[in-house]
């Protein structure tokens, strides 16, 4: 679960937040948060035209530390794997530091309820992490009877890369009655080759439009060594956060055949 970086804390309830993390700007809109959110990354898109007017204090990986110390926030939150843990101490000597690192989907799941409690919004996360689970129960109620599915879901091109099990993206799949074909690599993201990928004969291939932005051109590619490669939304499919409102029903659709 979520933790503070120190043994610093807030005064009193955050009411100036500077987020880090694009899943978790948008959770904090969802959670009607939104008039508290005072910085944000420019990958944090959503929702939109609400995000539009947040102020960009850089990216997730390079955030700038003096805009966001210009903008005094009394909480800043990130994700051990989204953000830079370089950049942690630095940042917490701005405000309190709140990071997070959810591994599946009960751990985001608990880092939901967590974050809206620790804003005072323990009621309306309440209800949103409830809205999760019914999604969840529609998914795992829809996949019921059908034989599991052996996936590759590809990240990057040159180098080709794809998750292992030890991820956010390959535990959500699980749940869709996914198995990694990949998923005993000893690295989280683990470089592949093109032989590698015929070798493991995936029933399906999933290349993602983030981070790498793949497109029918590289379907073509991949046509000769899988049977089925298809393009999919990556954010629904490696988000945490109230995007899994929607993520759960994307994954019966996606797996239906």
């Amino acid at each position: 679960m979520g933790e503070f970086h120190s043994e610093r804390r807030p005064s009193g309830t955050p009411c100036r937040i500077v987020s880090l993390v694009p899943s978790t700007t948008e959770t904090l809109a969802d959670l009607g948060l939104a008039d508290r959110v005072i910085g944000r990354t420019r990958y944090c898109v959503h929702p939109r035209p609400w995000v539009e007017g947040v102020p960009e204090i850089g990216g997730t990986k390079d955030p700038d530390a003096a805009r966001i110390a210009d903008l005094a926030p009394d909480l800043i939150v990130a994700n051990r794997e989204e953000n830079k843990p370089a950049h942690f101490d630095a940042l917490d000597a701005i405000a309190p530091l709140w990071v997070a690192y959810p591994r599946d989907v009960d751990g985001a799941l608990e880092d939901l309820g967590a974050l809206a409690e620790l804003l005072g919004a323990a009621e309306v996360g309440r209800e949103l992490v409830g809205r999760i689970g019914s999604a969840r129960a529609d998914l795992a109620e829809a996949i019921s009877g059908r034989p599991a599915f052996r996936y590759a879901y590809l990240i990057w091109r040159r180098p080709w890369m794809s998750v292992s099990d030890d991820t956010f993206i390959s535990a959500l799949l699980a749940e869709a009655g996914g198995v990694n074909v990949f998923g005993a690599r000893g690295e989280r993201y683990p470089e592949v080759t093109l032989d590698e990928l015929q070798a493991a004969a995936p029933d399906v291939v999933y290349l993602p439009d983030e981070p790498y932005h793949f497109t029918d051109e590289h379907i073509s590619e991949l046509l000769d060594l899988a049977p089925r490669a298809r393009l999919v939304d990556g954010e629904l499919l490696s988000w945490h956060g109230s995007r899994l409102c929607k993520a759960f029903p994307y994954l019966a659709e996606l797996t239906a055949g």
